[in-house]
């Protein structure tokens, strides 16, 4: 069997609470140690890289019909026997009517052009087709079995085109033994059941059954078009393949096959190499990709029905190994890391402390010029079939609703995606059911999803691309994945999106990023090695990752320098050392999204603008992530938005938004399904929602708030109207505890239960960049958690009572 592309994949396990404690332990040692240690490690790094920048997706158009142009030879299922030539097998024999063909040695040999019926059964024999002025040669299946043992049961050597029509309510059936018989060592094909030199074309009524024992099913070396008919292929390695194109109009495609399903391989001329399909309907079962394009991937309509390696069940497990990001000086973390200690999520039996402030036995911060646990970080990175990529070890993020720290390594295994393209993925339409243990749409360039209804289970992503993913219609449900929606950039225009990911629901993150040069001065003596770093997440499909020794730092070649932006009351100064915020970009115009995630809720390595549509975030649980995740700034001038989560790193809406927003911390979490209500002054309704996990955070932006407005946030009680992903756009609340009224200041009010508080601006603990670190406040703690000009009022019984300062 020929060897598969690999890819490198993310696998995770889950480390006890005891690493916490050893965490800590080694963290008070370092802390413990001699002042001069820590002091001498002053690297001076300057690393010059190079970014593609990945500009936002338009509408991608284009069709089936756009790629894929038929002749009359293609459509043509007529014939008659006055003007054929019949073909009666027989056993080991044939018997041949007309011109044209001859047999001998139990195989049939065609050596012109023309029409050409085979009935009855050889078994074992080849029909062979050898036609030297290159003309077209039609074989009518009607009702015929064709076996070889040792070599393809059809084999198209030279043609102009081959066309073969399935019978109308005949059956027919062609398959090849487990080993070939080659002229000499230096022959490697055929390697089919049926196998083409020249153009092939698939068309009738009829069924056709192959079956490749030695390898694959149906390959063509040129254009592979399916017309019509009812094709059903088993195979040792692919089923389905056409080097130029494959094509397909209609039918009804079942496919096992121990490689890759359907798969067009030209991969030296950027016309060819692609998958369109118009219509059909598809059965799947793969052990490699489903649908696979060396180019595009082009989907006007159909029913898919497609499991890759045995479904989203058998995606390999997530591989935990201890310690994480950042160290005291790197990534985005708490103690140093992503969330929390290098890299994982707090561990919940310390306590919620004050905003700003660590646990009071706590060890102290280190000096920021010290070298202690200077942390080696390594993130799951996708290869691209093409290239390879250095310093691509990533910070990583935590990856679901857990206690413990994780920390991500690589690991090749075969891509087992269901559909996938070489360059870009387009679906225009159809009915798509996946269960694939590796992305269910996956490009390695864009994904434009136009139209189509969507029921995925995936062990990884559920819509992948290494740049652009644009949604521009459809009905997506992704019930499992690993990050539901990625790409460098990511538009949603319209469309219905629900998805659950263990991890991030939409993670705007990666693009193709190198590093020219790096180079390092250091100044005294560096005890410790931390990687080069880039926020890529995942490249392209066979990159290979490189970690490059530095001392006591951490850059990101993809990412553009994060400006300072004294209005961002969203983003703190960090612990420190901080993270850029790069070129990624989440935008949101119009359409449905609901998000059930295990890491963040959005997530974007660099910035986050919605104009239009309704957003629903649910989750994480943990500290160590958020609803809201952005690098840049999130910009919202329309739509609606609500966000519960935890607060560790909560943050919400940009200042420079046009519509306004409140950001609601309760004072402990709240269970799932208890309603959060907020209403003005003249108690309209802004949000009635009950959120589907724990939440001690909510972020809500809508039309209705006003920026100089009154309101009262309740928690509990009930709604007579219907909730969709548990937002209640009707109805009457009731029954539920008033928790606090406010006057909105700004057009982003930060509230808890005591009233207007300043926005999450602390310092990020103990090493985490963007302001998200530390155990008193991740990304944007208040420093000291004040009230600013508030009349707060806290009630279970109806009675108010005024507060003067902040929890």
């Amino acid at each position: 069997m020929k060897k598969k592309n690999a890819q490198k994949r993310k696998n995770i396990i889950t480390g006890s609470k005891l690493w916490s404690i050893a965490m800590i332990t080694s963290l008070l040692a370092a802390c413990s140690a001699p002042a001069t240690t820590s002091n001498t490690a002053n690297a001076a790094v300057s690393t010059t890289g190079t970014t593609k920048i990945v500009s936002v997706s338009e509408s991608t158009s284009v069709k089936y019909a756009d790629l894929v142009s038929l002749d009359a030879d293609d459509t043509n299922v007529s014939w008659t026997e006055a003007d054929s030539t019949m073909i009666k097998l027989n056993g080991t024999s044939a018997t041949i009517t007309g011109s044209g063909a001859k047999a001998a040695s139990g195989s049939v040999t065609i050596s012109e052009a023309g029409t050409y019926v085979l009935s009855g059964e050889l078994t074992d024999g080849q029909i062979v087709v050898n036609v030297a002025d290159k003309g077209v040669v039609h074989l009518v299946l009607n009702g015929a079995t064709i076996h070889d043992n040792d070599s393809a049961g059809i084999y198209i050597q030279k043609a102009g085109k081959a066309v073969i029509t399935l019978e109308k309510g005949t059956q027919n059936a062609v398959s090849d033994g487990k080993t070939y018989v080659y002229a000499d060592s230096s022959t490697d094909e055929p390697d089919a059941a049926i196998f083409s030199k020249a153009d092939l074309t698939f068309n009738g009524a009829g069924q056709l059954t192959v079956t490749g024992n030695y390898n694959e099913g149906i390959t063509s070396k040129d254009d592979l078009k399916i017309i019509s008919g009812s094709i059903n292929v088993k195979a040792a390695d692919d089923g389905i393949k056409g080097k130029d194109m494959v094509a397909i109009q209609s039918g009804t495609i079942t496919v096992d096959a121990t490689g890759d399903g359907i798969k067009s391989t030209n991969d030296t001329d950027t016309s060819k190499g692609f998958v369109a399909i118009a219509d059909g309907t598809f059965n799947i079962q793969s052990g490699s990709d489903g649908i696979q394009a060396e180019t595009a991937l082009v989907t006007d309509g159909g029913t898919y029905n497609i499991v890759t390696a045995g479904g989203s069940t058998n995606a390999p497990a997530k591989v935990e190994e201890g310690p994480g990001s950042g160290g005291f000086g790197g990534g985005r973390g708490s103690f140093g890391g992503d969330g929390a200690m290098n890299g994982g999520t707090p561990p919940t039996d310390m306590g919620t402390p004050p905003d700003g402030e660590p646990p009071v036995d706590m060890p102290a911060m280190p000096n920021s010029n010290g070298n202690a646990n200077s942390g080696t970080t390594t993130n799951s990175t996708k290869s691209a079939n093409t290239g390879a990529a250095s310093t691509t070890a990533t910070s990583s993020e935590s990856n679901a609703d857990t206690d413990n720290a994780t920390t991500t390594k690589e690991e090749e295994s075969t891509s087992a995606k269901a559909l996938k393209a070489g360059t870009d993925l387009t679906v225009n339409g159809g009915t798509y059911t996946i269960d694939s243990m590796d992305d269910a749409l996956h490009s390695n360039s864009n994904v434009t999803v136009n139209d189509g209804t969507f029921n995925i289970q995936s062990g990884d992503d559920g819509i992948h691309a290494d740049q652009a993913l644009t949604i521009n219609g459809g009905t997506i449900k992704i019930m499992k994945s690993y990050e539901g929606l990625e790409g460098a950039i990511i538009t949603l225009n319209d469309g219905d999106v629900d998805l659950t990911a263990s991890d991030d629901g939409v993670n705007a993150a990666g693009g193709e990023a190198t590093t020219s040069s790096t180079t390092a001065t250091t100044t005294g003596k560096a005890t410790n090695n931390s990687s080069s770093a880039t926020d890529t997440n995942k490249s392209a499909d066979t990159d290979t990752a490189n970690s490059t020794g530095m001392t006591g730092t951490t850059s990101t070649s993809d990412q553009s320098a994060q400006g300072s932006d004294a209005s961002q009351q969203t983003r703190g100064p960090g612990g420190m050392a901080g993270e850029s915020s790069g070129n990624n970009e989440l935008h949101i115009n119009g359409g449905t999204l609901t998000v059930n995630a295990g890491g963040d809720g959005l997530d974007s390595n660099g910035s986050i603008t919605m104009t239009g549509g309704t957003v629903i975030v649910n989750g994480p649980t943990n500290n160590g992530n958020g609803a809201l995740d952005y690098d840049g700034t999130f910009v919202i001038s329309g739509g609606y938005l609500v966000a519960a989560g935890s607060s560790g790193m909560a943050q919400g809406t940009s200042d420079d938004s046009t519509q306004n927003a409140i950001v609601m911390t309760f004072p402990e979490t709240q269970k799932a399904g208890t309603l959060v209500h907020v209403q003005d002054s003249k108690g309209n309704n802004i949000l009635t929602f009950a959120p589907a996990k724990d939440y001690q955070n909510v972020v809500v932006s809508s039309p209705d708030l006003k920026k100089d407005g009154s309101y009262v946030i309740y928690s509990g009680g009930t709604s007579t109207g219907k909730a969709v992903d548990g937002l209640y756009t009707d109805g009457t609340y009731s029954g539920g505890t008033q928790i606090v009224a406010f006057q909105s200041t700004s057009n982003v009010t930060w509230v808890n239960e005591s009233g207007v508080t300043t926005a999450r601006s602390g310092m990020g603990g103990f090493g985490g960049g963007n302001g998200q670190g530390g155990f008193g406040g991740g990304r944007n703690r208040s420093q000291s958690g004040t009230s600013t000009d508030t009349t707060g009022t806290t009630s279970t019984t109806g009675t108010t009572g005024t507060t003067d300062s902040a929890k």
